[in-house]
């Protein structure tokens, strides 16, 4: 299925704060992804889902820089993270699966020490890392070392560190996973919020990979399906919404579609 208003078998490429152009990347003999295309409008908030080995945490991390792809190109607000990575990697703030944090660190001085190293300039860096505390709800544990926290406030300390340079874009991986339901409500909330510009500030974009859909139903705009590494669908929640149908019957037709159209393509 490809996506609406693009030519047959091509998905849709906006122009946006991120903008992936036939973004691919092999493992040896294995194509992990194959081709992807796809834009992040600012300001929205993008739900980027697949089935498990689908290529999601991969294209996020050639997204963000830490992966190099075996070809395509990759622009963050402008700037192409291979050919000027400084600059794209200053516009994006990422959160992978597992946060990289320093658990014999306080909260605050971690967060600082990740304002230093994305060059928050030292005039500014008391007030960014205090609103980045602020705008993720840990002014009360700001002095705590980050391993006595919950899973839930580590999270939150993840979201901190991505947002402390105030970048343009956000880039999510799996924010919610191992969470209990309050907590994932509550990381749910704060991530809305980053999408909502607070006074002052600019209006994050933000791509969020999850296998939850209630999740992607609650907080993204638009979402972006892939299989074995190609899109299979973009399209935004309103268009999928339309017929009364749930995501999870669209998801399970799409895909299925797809593996079907992919063995058809493979025996030809």
């Amino acid at each position: 299925m490809s996506a609406q208003g693009s030519a047959p078998g091509e998905p849709a490429v906006r122009s946006g704060a991120i903008e992936a152009r036939n973004l691919s990347k092999r493992f040896g003999d294995h194509l992990a992804v194959d081709g992807l295309s796809f834009s992040v409008a600012p300001g929205e908030v993008v739900g980027f889902l697949g089935p498990n080995g689908a290529g999601k945490t991969t294209t996020m991390r050639m997204l963000t820089g830490f992966l190099p792809a075996t070809d395509g190109s990759v622009s963050i607000a402008g700037h192409d993270i291979f050919g000027d990575p400084l600059a794209a990697r200053r516009a994006v703030g990422y959160l992978p699966e597992s946060p990289p944090l320093y658990p014999e660190m306080s909260v605050e001085a971690y967060v600082d020490f990740v304002a230093r190293i994305k060059d928050v300039p030292r005039r500014e860096r008391r007030a960014a890392v205090d609103r980045a505390l602020g705008r993720c709800g840990l002014e009360a544990v700001r002095r705590r070392v980050i391993g006595q926290l919950s899973k839930g406030y580590r999270q939150r300390v993840g979201l901190a560190q991505a947002i402390v340079h105030d970048p343009q874009v956000l880039v999510l991986d799996e924010p919610t996973v191992g969470l209990d339901p309050i907590q994932i409500r509550e990381i749910r909330g704060l991530i809305a919020d980053l999408a909502a510009p607070a006074q002052g500030e600019h209006r994050h974009s933000v791509i969020l990979s999850t296998h939850i859909l209630a999740e992607v139903e609650a907080i993204c705009q638009r979402v972006i399906l892939i299989c074995q590494g190609h899109v299979a669908l973009d399209q935004s929640m309103a268009e999928l919404t339309a017929g009364g149908q749930g995501l999870e019957e669209v998801f399970a037709r799409v895909i299925s579609q797809d593996a079907s159209a992919h063995a058809r393509g493979e025996g030809a």
